[in-house]
Formats: C-alpha cells, sequence, structure tokens
C-alpha cells in the first residue's frame, strides 16, 4: 500500500470526502487533490496535521506501511487468521457449496475494524 492508498484508506475508515478530510486536517481542497492524483508529494507539515487530527494512527504505518500497534489498535488490517477469542462465540456458517469465505470484517467497539482475509 502506498503512502497515497494510505491517505484514501484513512479518509475510507472516517467516511470523509476528500474536501471534508482537507477541512479536518486544515488544508486547501487543493492540496488534497494533488496530493490523491499523485502530482505533488505531501509534506511533513501535511503528515503532522494528519497526525495530530487523527490521534489513533501511527506515524510508522502513515508513512513507511509498516503496521504497527497503537493504543490497542491495529494501524492497518492484516492478513491473518481468524481466531475467537470469545468464549461466547456462535458456530461460524457453513460456506455454500461451491463457495469459499474471502473475506470477514470485525467492527469493534471503539469504531475500528479489522479484515481477515483468506
Amino acid at each position: 500500500m502506498e503512502l497515497i492508498d494510505r491517505f484514501k484508506y484513512l479518509m475510507k475508515l472516517n467516511n470523509l470526502s476528500a474536501s471534508a478530510f482537507a477541512e479536518k486536517v486544515g488544508v486547501q481542497p487543493s492540496s488534497i487533490s494533488h496530493i490523491l492524483s499523485g502530482r505533488n508529494k505531501p509534506s511533513l507539515e501535511f503528515i503532522q496535521k494528519v497526525l495530530v487530527q487523527f490521534p489513533k494512527v501511527s506515524a510508522d504505518w502513515l508513512v513507511s506501511g509498516k503496521t504497527a500497534i497503537v493504543e490497542n489498535n491495529i494501524a492497518e488490517p492484516q492478513k491473518t487468521e481468524a481466531v475467537s477469542h470469545n468464549k461466547n462465540t456462535t458456530p461460524s456458517p457453513t460456506p455454500s457449496e461451491g463457495k469459499a469465505v474471502k473475506k470477514v470484517v470485525i467492527f469493534y467497539t471503539d469504531n475500528t475494524f479489522e479484515e481477515l482475509l483468506k
């Protein structure tokens, strides 16, 4: 995942359009447009503004793409095996014949989520 993709991912997670993201971060919408299109690279100042507005985002993840755990939240979903840590889980449904599970999304109470990909 490239830096631009991480910005887009962050926008998607927070249901923000490019203009809403620009407003939240405190930059002109044209700046976001230029960054997302690849015309301009984000400045250090821009990255710092993003990190201030999204404190749960790991700077390491945002800049380099390395997965890091921040406040017990994973900055980016990883490809992992599904493991249940809840004793009160119900059995998972059996896939229909000829079908296989491709992705499972777990939503947590703190509005974060994790994708488990096969």
